[in-house]
């Protein structure tokens, strides 16, 4: 008798069944206090809760199964962008390296809560590599594309490739602006289905570009201006069926005249003031 998945994604865009977030706590709403964090101005931590309240209120409504993470961590703000410390494929989970040297215990408390729901560690990443989340993206399903940036770098990429198998491919993400503004592969490019995907195509990396076209994957463009206020950081639910943050109208007719159905929350304080879109958000228990 064949068993039930109950975790592991090799899509970006297959059913979201499960997932965990964390919402701002009072680390957050401290988070511009550190310049090492990057937030653009003092927190207002109520609104950012609100915000958060209402992106997990739009998943749950999408039946989206919503898991919160409960450890509020000393001084770590940016533990609320739960997609980047960790991955999880079918396998189990993948604890990583991040780059950013404030987030380097972060793994470890999302393995930790994974393992206690049923969920075992697939492999990690060692020294001297290191990888964020962000910079992962599943073109396809069983595709998987590892972008080195200023927070991962090739050693890192190499290791979780290894430990992913099968199709696995890297490109170099823009250095653009630097750390100051830094550019993960998912701020450039998120899929939306199996032929389409919302980009900022200034950044995304000529390869990337040419594999998107060799497998038929349609490209929304997201226009400059809307670019900082994460017009291009969108999370596929299912198939043509996506949230994006609130205030981005041309990224979101062009979706809709693509015949995705949208669904905007306000993200201004809990992600744009940190840089962190929806996907960046949530992190992916179960797709498919």
């Amino acid at each position: 008798m064949a068993t039930e998945r109950r975790y592991g994604a090799h899509s970006s865009t297959a059913d979201l069944q499960e997932v965990l977030v964390k919402r701002p706590g009072p680390a957050f709403g401290r988070a511009f206090d550190d310049p090492a964090h990057g937030f653009l101005r003092p927190v207002d931590l109520d609104r950012a809760q609100r915000e958060h309240d209402g992106l997990v209120a739009t998943l749950d409504g999408l039946g989206v199964r919503v898991h919160e993470l409960d450890h509020e961590p000393a001084t770590d703000a940016d533990l609320v962008y739960v997609f980047d410390p960790l991955i999880v494929i079918d396998g189990g989970a993948v604890p990583l390296r991040p780059g950013k040297p404030n987030r380097e215990g972060e793994p470890a408390i999302l393995e930790q809560w994974l393992n206690a729901h049923a969920v075992p560690t697939a492999g990690r990443i060692e020294a001297p590599g290191t990888v964020e989340a962000g910079d992962t993206v599943w073109i396809a399903d069983d595709v998987l594309v590892i972008g080195r940036s200023l927070r991962t770098n090739d050693p890192g990429a190499r290791q979780l490739g290894s430990i992913v198998g099968g199709d696995v491919r890297i490109v170099d993400v823009p250095y653009w602006k630097g750390r100051a503004e830094l550019v993960h592969l998912m701020s450039v490019i998120s899929p939306v289905s199996d032929d389409l995907a919302v980009v900022f195509l200034p950044l995304l990396p000529a390869g990337l570009w040419r594999w998107l076209q060799e497998l038929g994957i349609r490209l929304v463009e997201v226009p400059e201006e809307e670019y900082a206020t994460l017009g291009s950081n969108v999370l596929a639910v299912r198939p043509g069926v996506v949230i994006v943050a609130d205030g981005n109208p041309a990224t979101r007719r062009a979706l809709e005249l693509a015949g995705v159905e949208v669904h905007a929350v306000a993200l201004g304080e809990v992600g744009e003031n940190g840089t962190g879109g929806v996907t960046c958000l949530t992190r992916p228990i179960l797709r498919g």
